[in-house]
Order: structure tokens, then sequence, then C-alpha cells
């Protein structure tokens, strides 16, 4: 996949004088850019998403928005996928418990208007995407935790049911044993499920899902359900989403950034990269410096897309008209050896 990873900037987007939004559910209009043609430039509509759990995600979403329905309704419909499938270690059913063998899930989600809703260390609700969803239509909030977020889910007519599966708590017992906190790194396999969709009419939205850090502490949260740190988008500008160990994320508000330096004009690629720079040189000292992962992926208002992690291993799908759902590799700054 080397010969999709050379990137062309896009000058046309250093021009965007655009303020940064203020409030997550303040109004924007679109502004239209003069696409510029590159390597990893895609096709309206456009669906990149994290890991090799992204594909079938994709094309759910892909069939969502050929049918006619949301950006929003397509997230939903597409990380639900992963959500659902227990063999998917990381996200809803079946993701790996906290240390007292708790399933807690994180989302959120948010779209063009720069509207938004998060649910976080929700228990016993298996798409915690879709309660996300909730919340930014039905409620004034943008996040609701623990129970608060359980009794939403049920008012909304969602189901409890039980999340950890017999191999989940298999590990978990096993892990027990040792009762040693170390974060399960998924090398070459998947963690959370972000996904960002540039539909037909060029407006962005974005979501991200995820069970969190295997045995974490009861109540913990990541990124994945915070605004500015999982997830971030300006429909003026482009949106960037995470993946990997969400407190580094959470420390330099990554997905913001990630934006914002789009807004200054760089690209998708140079803008993921920059902030992983920044978690590096932040954390490059710290003890657990081995296991940190961290990776972003990000699209712009003219649908360039990329991405990039502080290891190898990382990749994302992209789905649009021209080429199909494919897999393609990330950039990174370091092997696993290093």
């Amino acid at each position: 996949m080397g010969d999709r990873r050379h990137f062309i900037k896009n000058a046309a987007l250093g021009t965007l004088g655009v303020s940064t939004l203020l409030s997550c559910k303040r109004e924007t209009k679109s502004v239209v850019s003069t696409a510029v043609s590159g390597d990893k430039k895609g096709t309206k509509p456009l669906i990149i998403s994290t890991w090799n759990h992204g594909l079938p995600a994709n094309e759910e979403a892909w069939n969502q928005l050929k049918a006619g329905k949301s950006g929003l309704d397509a997230i939903v419909a597409g990380v639900g996928i992963p959500e659902a499938d227990p063999k998917v270690r990381s996200v809803g059913y079946g993701g790996y418990p906290d240390r007292e063998g708790k399933v807690t899930l994180d989302a959120c989600i948010m779209d063009s208007n720069s509207d938004c809703g998060a649910v976080s260390f929700l228990q016993n609700i298996k798409h915690p995407i879709a309660v996300a969803q909730k919340v930014l239509e039905n409620t004034p909030h943008v996040m609701l935790t623990g129970s608060g977020a359980l009794q939403f889910a049920k008012e909304q007519g969602f189901k409890e049911e039980n999340l950890l599966t017999e191999a989940s708590e298999k590990d978990w017992k096993n892990w027990l044993e040792k009762s040693k906190y170390q974060p399960v790194i998924n090398i070459e396999n998947h963690d959370t499920i972000s996904m960002l969709v540039i539909d037909e009419n060029g407006d962005i939205t974005g979501g991200c899902t995820t069970s969190g850090a295997a045995w974490k502490m009861h109540g913990r949260v990541g990124d994945s359900p915070i605004i500015g740190a999982g997830l971030f988008l300006d429909n003026e500008v482009g949106a960037a989403a995470a993946t990997g160990l969400g407190e580094a994320v959470i420390r330099t508000a990554g997905s913001a950034m990630v934006v914002e330096l789009m807004r200054q004009g760089k690209s998708p690629d140079e803008a993921c990269k920059e902030i992983v720079e920044r978690i590096y040189n932040k954390h490059k000292n710290h003890k657990d410096m081995e296991y940190l992962q961290v990776g972003f992926i990000a699209v712009n208002k003219t649908g360039e897309y990329g991405g990039y992690s502080l290891r190898s291993g990382f990749n994302y799908a992209v789905y649009d008209e021209e080429n199909g759902n494919r897999m393609e590799d990330s950039k990174f700054k370091m092997t696993w050896d290093n």
C-alpha cells in the first residue's frame, strides 16, 4: 500500500479563515472548497474507519448512505456491526471487562452542525453509539454517564443484556491471577473503532465506540466519548478521530488539535503526524512507553484523508465510489522494536 502514501498538500485549505467553534451545539455553514487531486484524495461519499473491523462497518455505513440515510444513521449502523460482534474484544458485546469483571462502554457521535452526543461508563447496553445518538437528538446535553446513561438508554427503549462473553470472562480470570495492570496492545488487529463520513453533499459526521482499556479501574473513562479528544470535527475544515491509549490522547486534546492543524493548512497526514509527535515527546520518558500506541485518522473538506500512528501496525478502512472498500496501512513513527 506504499503507493498510496505520497500525500499532496491542499494549498486551498490554508485559505480557510474560519474561527474555532466554541460550542458543540453551535450551528455552522458549509464552505465549498476546491478539490485537489492526490494519491489520497477520495470521492464523495467517503467513509474512513479504524482497524480491520472497519471493513464490515464501512460496508454497512455505505449501504445506509446509498439508501438515503443521514451520516449519523450511517455511522450508528456501521459501527454497530463490531459493537455486536463477540470476536471483537475492544468494542461492545464481548469487549474486555474492567478489573471487577464489568464491561463498561464509551461512545460519542458528532454531526456537521457540531451537535454531539456521548455516553460513558455505560453498562449492559450493546450499542452505546445508538444511545449517544439519542443523547444528541433528544436531550440538551452532550454527555450522560454511568447509571444516568443507563437510565436514559432504558427510557429510550434499549434493553439491558449481559455483555461479558465466556471468552472475555476467561481472559479476565486469567488476568486476576496476576492482577497487574498493563494495557492489552493490539499490534496488528483492532482497538477502538472510529468512523468519519463525508456524504454526497460534502457534509461531515463522525463517531467512536469502545469498551476501553482491558482490566481498567472500575469507572475509568478514556478518550473515545470525549469531544475534542477521541473525536472532533468542524464541517468547514474536516474531522479527526483517535484510537489507542485514551489517556495519551486526552492529555493533548488530540482530535481537536488535528482539526486545528488542518485549519492552518496541514494535510490530514501531516496534521495526524504532528499530534503523534507531540504525544511521543510528552510520553517518551514515561515508564509505560513500551506499551504505548496511539493513532489518528483524519479527513478534510475536500475529501483528502490520511492517518498516522506512534507505532507500526495501525491501519484503517476506506470506502469510496471509485476504489471501493479497502484497507490502507498508516504511516508511523517507530516499530514495536524501538
